[in-house]
This record gives C-alpha cells, sequence and structure tokens, in this order.
C-alpha cells in the first residue's frame, strides 16, 4: 500500500477500502458496521471483521439486530464506521416479479419512496455521528440513481445533510463498476445515462460545522 500512488477511482472495493484504512484510519481496523448484512465486504480477507457488527435482519453469526437509527452503543464509543445502506426505493410491480428485472431489488433491499429513504440517511447520518469520537471517521457508500424518470445525485445529498449535521468530508472516492444488472426494459426507455459508478464519502467529525467556500 505505501510503495504506490493512492488514486480517488478504482473498480475494487477492497482496494478503496484499504486505501481509506491506510490514509484516514492510521491502518487501525473498522470498529463498527451497523448494516453488515452478509459481511461481503470481508469476505476476501482484505479488511479485517469489525469490531461491532448489526443490521436490521441479521443474516450472519455474531450480528446484532439493530437500526442504524437506533443503535445500542454509548455515545462516543467508536472510531472508524463503515455504512453501506440501501440506496433503492420503490413500490412498483417489480416488487412481485420474480424474474431479472427485480434482481437489484432482491439484493439490496427498498423503501417506499425517496422520501423514507433520506429520512433514513439523515437520521442515520445523526446517530452515527453520536456513536462516533470526536475526529472520529465514518465511511458513507451511496449510489446516485435514476427512479420513475426523475435523477437523484444522491451522492450530493449525502454530502449536503452530512456537513448540516458536523461532518466533514475529508475525501471522496469513485468505484467504477466491471459489470451492472440491466433489465430489459431498461434498454427500452432509456431517457439517462446507465450509473456505472458509485461513491465512497469519508467523513470526520468535527466538533463545529463545517463551511464550504
Amino acid at each position: 500500500m505505501r510503495n504506490r500512488l493512492i488514486t480517488s477511482v478504482s473498480d475494487s472495493d477492497d482496494e478503496i477500502i484499504s486505501s481509506i484504512i491506510h490514509l484516514h484510519f492510521d491502518g487501525q481496523a473498522i470498529d463498527l458496521d451497523p448494516t453488515y448484512s452478509t459481511g461481503r465486504f470481508y469476505k476476501s480477507g482484505a479488511i479485517e471483521q469489525p469490531r461491532l457488527k448489526f443490521d436490521l435482519h441479521p443474516q450472519s453469526e455474531g450480528v446484532i439486530k439493530a437500526n442504524a437509527e437506533k443503535l445500542p452503543l454509548e455515545s462516543n464509543s467508536v472510531k472508524h464506521i463503515m455504512f453501506d445502506p440501501p440506496f433503492l426505493a420503490t413500490t412498483g410491480p417489480s416488487l412481485k416479479v420474480d424474474n431479472s428485472h427485480n434482481k437489484i431489488n432482491k439484493r439490496f433491499g427498498v423503501y417506499p419512496n425517496e422520501k423514507a429513504l433520506h429520512s433514513f440517511y439523515i437520521n442515520a447520518l445523526r446517530e452515527l455521528y453520536r456513536v462516533c469520537e470526536p475526529k472520529g471517521k465514518l465511511i458513507f457508500k451511496c449510489q446516485d440513481k435514476v427512479s420513475s424518470g426523475t435523477q437523484y445525485f444522491s451522492h450530493v445529498f449525502v454530502c449536503n445533510e452530512a456537513e448540516k449535521i458536523g461532518w466533514y468530508a475529508k475525501d471522496l472516492f469513485i468505484l467504477s463498476a466491471k459489470h451492472r444488472i440491466v433489465a430489459d426494459w431498461q434498454l427500452k426507455n432509456q431517457q439517462h445515462a446507465r450509473k456505472f459508478h458509485s461513491y465512497y464519502w469519508v467523513f470526520e467529525k468535527r466538533k463545529k460545522l463545517v463551511k464550504y467556500v
């Protein structure tokens, strides 16, 4: 890691997370993952398992049931956080279809609408700010999307809301996708560029709000 230049773009989750740990965590492991799911970030062994693992619907041994909006942790009790929340919102017919149209929904989970999803993001950012110690760091993975013909630049929304709470946007990495699941209807009705990237924000907890100029 120390013998190569760390860049902001990669096609590997492992490479980006390892770079963040080296640059911003001083090589120390992740303390908390509040949306652990199946723990895919840690399966290769390149990223050490977090000390605290939570999920709303635990799927792995050692994962405690908890909501990222209200964690069973003391304030200022963790230093390094990995947060990979859901990014989809829909109540459309695809939820009831058991074919390729519904692969992404089934894989990542879905909120009923964008307002509910954004409310979750804000509540989680506040809660993670509470449990994070001063100068502690948060990795927030997010993805822009088009939903019902509307463009949602989620990484901008996340940064704006984080800044209001007191998080400082310390760094930003872009994960380029090797492959993306594309349904037939997306090919027939395409009106926007298909997103082949997602983002890793690195936020730092500050005592005072940071204003960007």
